[in-house]
């Protein structure tokens, strides 16, 4: 029986750069964008020649990129080879492939030595495996300025569902393809790797994703998760996109890289079951604790054209500057980390006033989705009133602030963290009617920018954004965490219903 597991994408509001070094905490939001994953046998019976008990056949399919592959699993050190590989990225899937081991290693490091048979019978009949990413994950822009559509999020609606992601004509017969498609920020990798090890740890029995009862399923997934995601990269980030890919929307503050140094060793030859049994033992320090937005406000993502950023450059060239010039990295650092605690704090304010005074804080908001900021003030009356306006306003001063600091850190370290463009289009968004904050999420570029809105004021920025040559798109923030779903979600209309994660 198929096993179809998903996993958000993200956007991190607060906590650029600083995320990186504990104990700076980050706001991360998940999507409704979402990666699914599909496991099932590859095969109906076990091979019966006895070459077949020491490997296993593993396929790898992504519908979305035309693209098959297809491995031997070694069952005795549980590493797995290519046989045939159609390249996914110009490399083959080094996400999907850690995944795989890792989960596989987890599932022999845990399972208990009388179970051990039917597990490896299990995977003696081989692993299917395919891939599918929501559209939100790339840019279409070209197809839907080609076919002459406007550049309106039902522009986007009339794609059909897991669209194709076509290739450079040049290279389309090579051993060195790339999507032609740009991505747009919102953690594909991360949530691929994670709906696969989501799907892989439910399929062998290690988590039980269909009762979660308590958090130790998730813990490890999201520990396995990591892990391959880390080794795939060939460093150890922060971790936020793989966490809140697993957990949903929170407040972050990452782990300590040291507790994935067992399996950068495994790299370089230990024995991946006993690197996993660390790993599950190891002391995870990370901090998570229950965020999301306050009732009545929506999350926009706007695709500005100009394709991703490379998150990885941006964030070797503040390192660079970091060490360069510290006092001044250690100010600007300082005073950013002050805005972000600020914005948080006022969200957290909203969130208790809107529990505590549910009618003035309505009131407030849909007064406010309708006038510009510098009005909101005018039209309250009572006290209540004007202290949840007051943290509205709160909220966007720090917003301010942190966009300043983000460009004083870009302008230091030579690279564009909110570059010109960018600036221009934040400034006007947050001018507009109903906007609460816009900036550019996570370590900035030329990524979708984001906006939180209050109440029906979305209609108006959509509109004004695509006059601006912006591209709203149909992302929306979704708390859920990793979730197994009902079915193939190509067969049928997604039902999240048998297990959804949220933090409590």
């Amino acid at each position: 029986m198929a096993v179809v597991a998903s996993a958000p994408g993200k956007v991190l509001m607060t906590g650029g750069y600083l995320i990186l070094e504990r104990p700076n905490p980050g706001l991360v939001l998940s999507t409704s964008a979402r990666f699914y994953a599909i496991v099932k046998p590859l095969h109906q019976e076990i091979k019966p020649d006895s070459w077949a008990w020491a490997w296993t056949d593993v396929k790898l399919t992504s519908p979305q990129l035309n693209r098959e592959s297809v491995f031997k699993l070694s069952l005795k050190n549980l590493t797995i080879q290519s046989v045939s590989r159609q390249v996914f990225y110009g490399s083959g899937n080094p996400f999907v492939e850690q995944a795989v081991q890792y989960s596989v290693a987890a599932a022999y490091a845990t399972t208990d030595q009388n179970k051990k048979e039917a597990l490896q019978k299990l995977l003696l009949q081989g692993l299917d495996i395919t891939i599918l990413g929501s559209n939100d994950f790339y840019s279409y822009r070209n197809q839907i300025e080609a076919r002459g559509l406007p550049l309106l999020p039902e522009a986007l609606a009339s794609l059909p569902p897991f669209a194709s992601i076509t290739f450079n004509s040049e290279e389309s017969s090579g051993e060195n393809c790339k999507p032609e498609v740009a991505k747009t920020g919102l953690g594909s990798s991360a949530a691929m790797t994670s709906a696969v090890v989501a799907a892989l740890l439910h399929y062998m029995g290690v988590v039980d994703l269909a009762n979660v009862k308590d958090i130790v399923d998730l813990d490890v997934v999201h520990m396995i998760a990591q892990t391959a995601h880390c080794i795939a990269q060939g460093k150890v980030g922060s971790g936020f996109d793989v966490s809140s890919a697993v957990y949903g929307s929170h407040r972050y503050v990452r782990f300590s890289p040291e507790v994935i140094s067992s399996a950068q060793v495994a790299v370089k030859g230990a024995p991946l079951q006993e690197v996993v049994l660390e790993i599950l033992k190891g002391k995870w320090d990370h901090e998570r604790t229950k965020f999301s937005l306050p009732p009545l406000m929506t999350l926009l993502l706007g695709e500005p054209g100009s394709g991703g950023s490379s998150t990885p450059s941006m964030v070797g060239a503040v390192k660079k500057w970091q060490k360069s010039d510290p006092q001044k990295a250690q100010d600007t650092w300082t005073k950013l980390s002050e805005a972000n605690s600020a914005l948080e704090a006022q969200l957290n304010t909203l969130c208790k006033l809107a529990e505590e005074h549910w009618d003035e804080y309505k009131n407030v908001i849909n007064s406010c989705s309708s006038l510009k900021p510098e009005k909101w003030m005018e039209h309250t009356t009572q006290q209540i009133q004007q202290v949840i306006t007051k943290a509205l306003l709160g909220a966007r001063d720090a917003t301010l602030q942190i966009r300043y600091h983000m460009r004083q850190m870009g302008e230091a370290a030579g690279v564009p963290i909110e570059p010109n463009s960018q600036t221009q289009l934040l400034d006007a968004t947050m001018n507009m009617e109903g906007v609460l904050l816009a900036g550019v999420p996570g370590a900035g570029g030329f990524d979708a920018v984001f906006a939180i809105t209050l109440g029906d004021s979305s209609n108006h920025v959509i509109k004004s954004w695509s006059s601006q040559n912006v591209l709203a798109m149909l992302v929306s923030e979704d708390p859920r965490g990793v979730s197994l779903e009902s079915a193939d979600p190509r067969t049928r209309e997604i039902t999240s219903s048998i297990s959804s994660v949220r933090i409590e």
